[in-house]
């Protein structure tokens, strides 16, 4: 299984658009979301980056995804971009295999 997670906040394109411009993009991506639920991928979570987050990241959005496979995970990629959401919003990922905490710990540890 592979564990993906976004951070995104809102770029200046973003904003100048209208509530009801936001909305209809938004909207528009709920069929590519529900493709993926059908195929295997789950949202874990979503949610805003509390303010009393210590050492808070830069960012003030998150998402986190599980997808079956790594192929999923890519496909996903292509879709975000294809969506257009780079224009609208500064994210950065991260994505991996799902681990036990002793096998990263391990994998620090060997580095």
């Amino acid at each position: 299984m592979i564990t993906y997670v976004e951070l995104w906040k809102a770029k200046q394109t973003w904003i100048d658009l209208s509530k009801s411009q936001r909305g209809d993009y938004m909207n528009a991506l709920g069929p590519a979301i529900q493709h993926l639920l059908d195929n295997g991928v789950q949202i874990v979570s979503w949610g805003s980056n509390n303010s009393s987050t210590f050492s808070k990241a830069d960012y003030d959005y998150f998402a986190v995804w599980t997808f079956p496979t790594i192929k999923t995970a890519h496909d996903f990629e292509k879709m975000v971009e294809s969506a257009g959401w780079y224009n609208y919003f500064d994210q950065v990922n991260a994505m991996g295999t799902a681990s036990s905490p002793q096998d990263v710990i391990g994998m620090m540890i060997d580095m």
